[in-house]
């Protein structure tokens, strides 16, 4: 009998905002193609990176563990790879129950040609050469196509920069083309007797912000949105809570006072790898309704993205941060054709994380869910269900990574946000309805402990407490002091307990 399974594709961007979305009412943005898939499905309003950088956000959604589960807080010093080790992941416990696995794009594991359950994978790995003698598929298959004596990165923009400009490569050359394309003609390869779950993972809009020309000039001489600026920016003594302090002259200046021209300019690039990137998705969702258009209607569809960019809000630049530039994501899901008991068009507010994509699709593949998982499935949100125990807020870190001063800790319920500086021994709060840009800041404390105006006082001292109780409860007590948040010096590392050093491997 013919394996009636739904087939699950898990489209993924680098870097993409919460904002970025048409759908989201984004003022300037255009992604028809998503915009039309949340008209299908559901877009999760309230959709956030836990630890909003790529190592330890592609771990949690590998493994559906929470952060202290997988052991990688950031990308701060040891926490350099996504180890192949884990026991459940989610291509490994689909391909056991008969799916057919398949990555193209971005991984980040390690080894580079580590499979972590997939049957195979196609690589766009950016730079990164990690493993010894590793040539990303991509780059193999770019030197063999392009027409001339260039690099795929004559434009001379590095992988963090802040710079924009349009690629000089040909669209067709162009890395966001070749993911789509991979995943096109891997849908007539694949195993016809078999599901598949098809994760197809988009280098862009991380930086370089390089769209083809065409894209580029789409947004070029439009005005793009002026970047969030928080009133707590200049007051404070200096840290990841006051970004102005430095001047950053680097192309690649995690914190940085850019002028307005050269902003304009990388938003304009940014939105224009977007566009190109909802085009592609779309040439493939129309390829896939003219090839295998029975597959397609039985294919149960997650777009996210991994963490946003701040493009300048508060004059900074790249992820890792709790702003909502940063740690907000896009999340749409889009049931398959048949499912008549999942409305269409809803926009929903819980609070939710990379890690609930596990188990939504082993719900939807009728796999059985390893009690590793700390995610919950989706599907009874997008069915229109009520669930009265959904997490009432998201606890999100990051450890240091450009330096000890942006570290933090963050819980958010989309309505508030907290954000501790452990190193700075500072705290943050904000009303996201009011105030999504967090440009004013209703703790405005210049310690530890105290100084929220009254009016929000006990509002501050609930959030500070519910962090306490996570990191108790976590076993944290290296960010604890006799049961209040502790200051750490700069040389202090937080770490989890199940964090797996990955072998260390020579050339």
């Amino acid at each position: 009998m013919p394996d009636t399974r739904p087939n699950l594709l898990l489209i993924m961007t680098d870097q993409q905002r919460g904002d970025c979305l048409g759908c989201a009412g984004h003022p300037v943005l255009e992604t028809p193609y998503l915009d039309q898939l949340a008209s299908e499905g559901t877009r999760f309003a309230c959709a956030y990176s836990a630890v909003p950088s790529c190592l330890p956000a592609r771990a949690s959604l590998l493994t559906g563990m929470d952060q202290w589960h997988t052991g990688i807080l950031g990308m701060g010093k040891g926490q350099g790879t996504i180890p192949s080790n884990f026991a459940h992941t989610l291509p490994g416990e689909l391909a056991r129950a008969g799916y057919h696995t398949q990555a193209i794009g971005k991984n980040h594991f390690h080894p580079q040609r580590a499979l972590n359950g997939y049957h195979n994978c196609i690589l766009d790995e950016s730079g990164r050469t990690d493993s010894p003698g590793f040539v990303s598929d991509y780059r193999r298959w770019f030197e063999e196509h392009k027409d001339g004596p260039y690099g795929y990165r004559d434009h001379a923009i590095d992988w963090n920069s802040w710079m924009g400009r349009p690629s000089h490569l040909p669209e067709h050359l162009h890395p966001t083309h070749w993911t789509a394309q991979q995943a096109i003609d891997w849908l007539d390869r694949r195993d016809p007797e078999k599901p598949f779950f098809l994760k197809v993972s988009f280098a862009r809009p991380h930086s370089p912000y390089d769209p083809p020309r065409w894209y580029f000039d789409q947004y070029a001489n439009r005005r793009m949105p002026d970047p969030f600026m928080g009133d707590w920016m200049e007051s404070a003594t200096g840290g990841a809570a006051s970004p102005a302090a430095t001047g950053g002259a680097s192309v690649n200046a995690w914190r940085s006072r850019r002028s307005d021209a050269e902003v304009q300019r990388a938003r304009a690039a940014y939105y224009g790898s977007i566009t190109f990137i909802d085009h592609q998705i779309g040439r493939l969702l129309n390829e896939m309704r003219r090839q295998h258009g029975a597959a397609l209607a039985n294919t149960l569809i997650i777009f996210l993205s991994d963490h946003g960019d701040m493009l300048g809000d508060h004059h900074l630049w790249r992820k890792t941060y709790a702003y909502e530039g940063s740690a907000r994501v896009p999340l749409i899901v889009r049931p398959p054709a048949g499912w008549s008991d999942a409305p269409r068009g809803q926009v929903h507010r819980q609070v939710v994380e990379l890690r609930d994509v596990m188990p939504t699709f082993l719900e939807a593949a009728g796999v059985q869910a390893p009690q590793t998982l700390d995610g919950c499935s989706l599907l009874p949100l997008t069915r229109g269900q009520k669930v009265d125990d959904w997490r009432p807020w998201l606890h999100g870190e990051h450890v240091a990574c450009y330096s000890h001063e942006q570290a933090m800790h963050y819980l958010t319920d989309g309505v508030s946000k907290y954000i501790w500086f452990p190193y700075l021994g500072r705290q943050q709060l904000f009303d996201l309805t009011d105030d999504p840009g967090e440009t004013r800041d209703l703790a405005a404390s210049p310690g530890a402990g105290a100084g929220a105006s009254p009016a929000h006082a006990d509002r501050l001292a609930l959030w500070r407490q519910h962090l306490i109780d996570t990191l108790a409860q976590r076993g944290s007590g290296d960010l604890l002091d006799h049961g209040q948040l502790r200051r750490l010096d700069p040389h202090e590392l937080w770490t989890s307990p199940h964090y797996r050093q990955p072998p260390r491997t020579t050339s």
